[in-house]
């Protein structure tokens, strides 16, 4: 692969990972939410993988396929299922008087839409301003893509902090680990496959963790929004 294809195809792949983490501050279906996440796992696969394919590293593609398989396969499904056990309690109406009848969507964030955008606009400037000095460092169009990393790590924490579902926390959860591992790809051509898995592990078990509280929580109190659970603590 030229050093010009591998350049324009990880800007691509990039460029895909940053535009899923800002589509997802827009939108409010928890469905919509979870397809751009899968979304967000092929292109975090790709850049990987691109890294293994140019640098001739068996290990990075390998990586590279067990991230596609996990982030953008199993994690989803998992999403997917705990999402469509909410949807079947409020079919049975086994949901409280006092449940939101749109648990599926993320209906009252803390920051809107407009706002939350200008927000992510503001933390990707912030990410590249920061990453300027290490990108000076060894300019390779590696690290030069190095600031989309950090933004969706900060984007994701900020999905986190201004969600009200706890499914869209989960989501942005995940997208925080999806920079962190991104900004490690970047940073240093890939890690090492047995730390990969290690990390992989831990976050499948996080996930598997967080689903069970969430369908539990809903069972027992008929909502997952984490204002109306602090009312009621109140």
């Amino acid at each position: 692969m030229s050093e010009s294809l591998f350049t324009q195809l990880l800007d691509l792949a990039c460029g895909a990972f940053l535009l899923a983490a800002v589509v997802v501050l827009w939108r409010r279906e928890l469905a919509a939410i979870v397809r751009l996440f899968a979304l967000q796992g092929i292109a975090l696969s790709a850049i990987a993988l691109l890294l293994g394919v140019h640098e001739a590293r068996w290990d990075l593609i390998v990586v590279a396929a067990g991230i596609g398989a996990l982030r953008a396969g199993l994690l989803p499904c998992l999403i997917r299922r705990a999402l469509a056990e909410l949807v079947a309690d409020r079919e049975r109406g086994r949901a409280q008087p006092y449940a939101s009848s749109d648990e599926v969507r993320e209906t009252r964030p803390l920051v809107n839409v407009a706002a939350s955008l200008l927000t992510a606009a503001a933390l990707t400037l912030l990410a590249y301003a920061v990453a300027r000095p290490l990108v000076e460092l060894d300019p390779t169009p590696a690290t030069r893509a190095l600031p989309v990393g950090l933004a969706v790590v900060l984007i994701g924490f900020f999905v986190l902090v201004t969600r009200r579902r706890a499914l869209a926390q989960v989501v942005g959860f995940l997208l925080l680990d999806n920079g962190i591992t991104a900004t490690a790809f970047l940073a240093t051509s890939g890690v090492p496959l047995i730390v990969e898995l290690g990390v992989s592990f831990d976050v499948l078990l996080a996930v598997l963790v967080l689903q069970l509280l969430t369908v539990r929580v809903r069972e027992a109190f008929g909502t997952t929004d984490i204002d109306d659970l602090r009312e009621l603590h109140d």
